[in-house]
């Protein structure tokens, strides 16, 4: 399908959820410039959904995403605790208030991670975060794509684009491919995708963040454990598959590529969480780094450019990508379909590139 009506930069979560979404009223081809999708961002995420994660717009479009959730079968139970250390009192008390948690005595935060060590002095706690099953999402965005009749072209990196009439030409390995509308789902290279359009917009910063997985302290069976972390989210620990996977939750500006762990943010994240566990960190089982993409105000970008017809954003998902995957589809689809949107006028102008001028 070299002349979709819609060609799609991206084979992450964004591209290909807004590509599903789009292929019942359209041809919609998505380009995936490594040979697997999901590979980079989507692939590495702490796979959470918690509505009051995130700047106002975020935790809208995230709660417009909960009923697909739930549709979709995609989520389940975990839970969030909140730990804080002797002297951290009153930065406790804001996260408890940001986050609208409910404050646990300290019998009852060990009654739920019975690891804590006597250093933790306060805990909180909330049952409205859940698991979010990536693969079973991502999976069945690609089967719906292709029941529908669009495509998925894994391997062929973009190396130009160029505007010839109403169409784009896109360069992608040693083809060309030419569609009236033209998204840019490209994660963490969608300055990149930019450029070569010849499209200024919004400039994008992809951040690092490293992650470390461990073996079950002491063994612990953690299906029933909640995500924990410190104070401003200075590390976090989350089980997955029978393991821990611990982070830094560091932000590190990097330019594009494919990212990797950063071994003393990993070694001061693990000593953080050390202190908060009565439990010994032991050689990680493995380690990874994934990379984080936001706009400047940290609020996705959703609409065509103001001044680049045809040239379309679905970028800047930073660390809310699959929480807000569902929403962000759909308005995406609305807005390059023609239809009326179903989210408030207020949210669509908030996601809008239009904002930044």
């Amino acid at each position: 399908m070299n002349t979709p009506d819609i060609l799609i930069i991206g084979g992450g979560v964004a591209g290909l959820t807004l590509a599903a979404d789009l292929a019942p009223s359209a041809r919609v081809l998505v380009l995936e410039a490594e040979t697997a999708f999901g590979y980079h961002a989507s692939g590495r995420s702490a796979a959470l959904y918690e509505p009051a994660y995130g700047a106002p717009a975020v935790r809208a479009l995230t709660e417009a995403s909960f009923d697909a959730y739930q549709a979709g079968g995609w989520l389940s139970p975990r839970g969030l605790m909140l730990l804080g250390l002797e002297g951290e009192a009153e930065a406790f008390q804001a996260d408890v208030a940001g986050m609208n948690l409910e404050e646990l005595s300290l019998t009852e935060a060990r009654g739920i991670v019975p690891i804590l060590s006597r250093e933790v002095a306060f805990a909180a706690y909330c049952d409205r975060p859940q698991d979010i099953d990536t693969d079973l999402l991502m999976q069945d965005a690609l089967k719906r794509l292709r029941q529908q009749g669009g495509a998925l072209r894994t391997g062929l990196r973009v190396t130009a684009i160029r505007r010839e009439g109403a169409l784009w030409q896109v360069t992608a390995g040693d083809e060309v491919f030419t569609a009236p509308l033209l998204v840019n789902a490209a994660g963490a290279w969608v300055n990149e995708i930019a450029a070569m359009a010849g499209v200024s917009g919004p400039r994008f910063q992809p951040f690092r963040r490293s992650v470390a997985r461990i073996a079950a302290p002491g063994g612990a069976d953690l299906r029933r454990w909640p995500i924990f972390f410190g104070i401003g989210e200075s590390w976090y620990a989350k089980p997955d598959a029978g393991a821990l996977i611990v982070s830094p939750a560091e932000e590190t500006p990097v330019d594009p590529h494919d990212a990797f762990s950063d071994d003393m943010a990993l070694a001061e994240g693990l000593d953080r969480y050390q202190a908060h566990v009565t439990t010994g960190v032991t050689r990680p089982l493995a380690t990874w780094g994934g990379l984080r993409t936001f706009a400047p105000d940290r609020v996705l970008v959703i609409g065509e450019d103001p001044a680049a017809k045809g040239f379309f954003w679905q970028a800047g998902q930073g660390g809310y990508g699959f929480q807000t995957a569902p929403g962000a589809a759909r308005l995406g689809a609305d807005l390059i379909l023609g239809r009326a949107p179903g989210l408030a006028p207020d949210l669509v102008a908030a996601l809008s590139p239009a904002r930044f001028g």
